[in-house]
């Protein structure tokens, strides 16, 4: 994985977020920083921990953001955030592929067999429900080569399959799901966040919620911009 500073201040807060599959730090640029520095970790081709990790200890107060993918990898690294503050699930979860609690298999086969056709046609479309979110992310699109992006989404198969069987164990302290999600079905995230135990908080907006949050404290907070 590749790990990228949206900002280093030296900061006391520090905001470690995990992307989803396919993203990289172009579409995040708009969040505003406040008095947090921000470690963006996307890119799962590669499991091999960043060196910006051992910067962690540093902080006085720290807080985990994972997102969509993210969701999943952040929970298989649980043990390096137990001394975190706060962890936040966002429209994924940690089963992401599952009939029950995450994308229905069949429905990811055919995503993964597709994705290079996908992504060059309305994969992205897709991850927003507006049309307003989705002209602003065409503002700063993601710029990692498709093959780059097609071997990540079967890299995260071949990890997801791997494991050691299913597990329900409590890790993040609350959930934000899209009721608009149209990637990982709201219904299947919420039957995996209540096995986990772990509170969830609806959203009005699609799998990518972020341009309605100014900042990243905002979504520390679940301040939602409300559009009128």
């Amino acid at each position: 994985m590749k790990a990228y500073w949206l900002n280093k201040q030296g900061n006391k807060n520090l905001i470690v977020f995990f992307a989803g599959w396919s993203f990289d730090e172009n579409p995040f640029k708009t969040l505003k920083f406040g008095e947090n520095d921000v470690l963006f970790v996307y890119d799962y081709n590669d499991m091999s921990l960043p060196c910006e990790f051992d910067v962690f200890e540093k902080y006085e107060n720290k807080t985990l953001i994972a997102w969509s993918m993210g969701v999943f990898i952040g929970y298989l690294l649980k043990d390096l955030f137990l001394n975190f503050d706060k962890k936040i699930a966002i429209n994924g979860t940690i089963n992401p592929v599952d009939n029950e609690c995450g994308i229905p298999v069949k429905i990811f086969e055919l995503t993964l067999k597709h994705a290079k056709k996908g992504l060059e046609g309305k994969f992205y479309q897709n991850v927003f429900l507006s049309e307003e979110d989705y002209n602003k992310y065409l503002e700063n699109p993601v710029k990692r080569p498709i093959d780059d992006r097609v071997s990540e989404l079967e890299n995260l198969y071949s990890l997801i399959k791997n494991r050691s069987g299913a597990e329900y164990k409590h890790f993040y302290d609350f959930a934000m799901v899209s009721e608009g999600d149209k990637i990982i079905p709201s219904e299947n995230q919420k039957e995996c966040h209540k096995r986990c135990n772990t509170e969830v908080i609806i959203l009005p907006y699609g799998h990518n919620p972020f341009y309605n949050f100014i900042s990243w404290e905002d979504i520390t907070k679940c301040k939602q911009t409300v559009k009128q």
